[in-house]
């Protein structure tokens, strides 16, 4: 019937604590609307899935690096929230290096990659799913 909801169903292995769901997604937009709408679907993500039943975690490269940028991120209350809830943020570090930027620069807590794109490659081949929303 058109419009009717069905319940999705987990994919075997089902998620759980000592397999959990591995999702990577990346930040690489300097534009407001794009970084607020990846963090909710990041909040969808958790909600749809038991907090023990997922690893998140978010690259911030090229012009989306100001997602965590001190003063400067339109983000930075909801990335910490996020953050205590286990949420992994990484900064690339050949963005952080073109503008001249350091660690110091960052929202508390940014781990910083030498580069972002090839993170998310190396994540995939772990295992982890990309998402680019």
């Amino acid at each position: 019937m058109p419009g009717m909801a069905v319940a999705q169903k987990f994919a075997d292995p089902q998620p759980s604590i000592d397999n959990p769901r591995k999702i990577v997604l990346s930040l690489s937009e300097d534009d407001p609307k794009r970084i607020n709408a990846v963090i909710s679907n990041i909040v969808n993500i958790q909600k749809y899935y038991d907090a023990t039943q997922v690893k998140l975690a978010v690259v911030a490269y090229g012009p989306g690096i100001v997602a965590v940028l001190k003063g400067q991120s339109p983000v930075a209350q909801r990335i910490a929230a996020l953050q205590d809830l286990e949420v992994e943020f990484v900064a690339c570090g050949a963005t952080l290096e073109t503008l001249k930027k350091t660690q110091a620069d960052l929202l508390p807590d940014i781990a910083v990659v030498p580069n972002g794109l090839p993170e998310i490659v190396e994540r995939g081949l772990r295992g982890w799913i990309y998402l680019h929303p």
